[in-house]
């Protein structure tokens, strides 16, 4: 006979129907393609179940989950040969709007594509802290309790990815600029 849930415990699937959006876009900038996140987002949550859900403690449930769903994208980039691996088609969140021109919005998706290129090129530890204390707001003692580490290695990861991720998009701006510069491909008439 198993022992009642403690107060302070959030099950397998009351998670998954609070979090699941967010795991999938979690899941989503961390390199998983769009025809794989149902798999790799059942993984997380199996994970999750096995672990009889979540416990309170100085982690929130998102920073849990970012956690678990960190191994899970590291093992499904492994599964996968760099040749498979590619960006997502799905930008980060919802950035175009009606009221911008289209050539505001055809910058905002360039420069969506161009992030999203550049979070996938990170280490996925790196990214998901990244992700977790820049865009989704959690604290680095949380990410530390999550992730099992010490709260100064997580800043050194945050110092770290937020670095690399200003050399991705330098990198990739130049490389546009470089393509603008060199203008439209023409063909040799006869």
């Amino acid at each position: 006979m198993t022992a009642p849930p403690a107060a302070d415990t959030i099950d397998s699937a009351t998670l998954f129907r609070q979090h699941a959006g967010f795991v999938a876009r979690f899941l989503t900038r961390l390199g998983v393609a769009p025809g794989d996140l149902d798999d790799v987002l059942q993984e997380v949550f199996l994970v999750v179940h096995a672990h009889g859900g979540y416990v309170a403690g100085p982690a929130k449930p998102t920073s849990y989950l970012g956690a678990i769903a960190t191994r899970a994208a590291s093992s499904y980039r492994r599964r996968r040969s760099s040749s498979q691996l590619r960006a997502s088609s799905l930008l980060p969140d919802e950035l175009t709007s009606r009221e911008l021109d289209p050539v505001e919005t055809l910058q905002q998706g360039q420069s969506a594509r161009a992030l999203e290129r550049a979070l996938a090129s990170l280490d996925p530890v790196l990214c998901a802290t990244l992700l977790l204390v820049d865009q989704e707001g959690e604290s680095c003692t949380a990410v530390a309790a999550s992730m099992g580490s010490a709260v100064g290695t997580v800043y050194w990861r945050l110092h770290k990815a937020r670095k690399l991720l200003r050399s991705a998009l330098t990198a990739f701006e130049a490389q546009e600029d470089v393509r603008r510069a060199s203008g439209p491909l023409q063909k040799d008439v006869p």
